[in-house]
């Protein structure tokens, strides 16, 4: 394949820069980034128990937040913090298009994930993961005293965006 017909990638450098920009506009401090409350904001507005912040570093992930350029493009994968106030809850979703990992950097979170009826949990403490498969349902608590902090990945540069079981509440609820 020529460089012409090559379609451009996320991590392909950028025309006309040089090695050192195109390295540093890969990089993504944490310093640089603010917690968005606003991302699930719409689930915080219908029970203040969904309350969640997202810090994005590479692509904007399954909020359906599009406009954060403050991100590394995302060529396969998007990867983010997300903070769980002490009680509080990720309602239970699915992601059809994109398996998804949850890596808890600080606290203690309860992991359910459910298909086909049957259901399936674990707690999780710090540095503790699971990968949860496309298809499968999944929510998580955070049963901590203190708010848990956790790194989110989704094996998809654009995922769709998530739904809800049919019978929960929030299966009505418009963005």
């Amino acid at each position: 394949m020529d460089d012409i017909t090559r379609q451009k990638r996320s991590w392909d450098r950028p025309e006309g820069a040089t090695f050192e920009e195109w390295m540093t506009s890969r990089v993504a401090r944490v310093s640089e980034r603010q917690y968005d409350w606003n991302a699930l904001k719409f689930q915080a507005d219908f029970d203040p128990k969904y309350r969640r912040a997202q810090k994005r570093f590479i692509g904007t992930g399954g909020t359906g937040i599009a406009t954060d350029t403050n991100v590394i493009p995302s060529e396969h994968f998007t990867l983010s913090n997300m903070i769980i106030p002490a009680g509080g809850e990720g309602p239970m979703h699915l992601h059809v298009d994109a398996e998804e990992v949850f890596f808890v950097l600080r606290g203690k979170v309860k992991v359910m994930v459910e298909k086909d009826g049957e259901h399936w949990e674990a707690v999780l403490g710090e540095r503790d993961c699971v990968s949860v498969p496309p298809g499968v349902y999944r929510g998580e608590i955070n049963i901590g005293e203190e708010e848990a902090i956790m790194m989110v990945m989704i094996g998809s540069p654009k995922p769709m965006t998530p739904t809800y079981p049919p019978d929960h509440p929030l299966a009505k609820v418009k963005r």
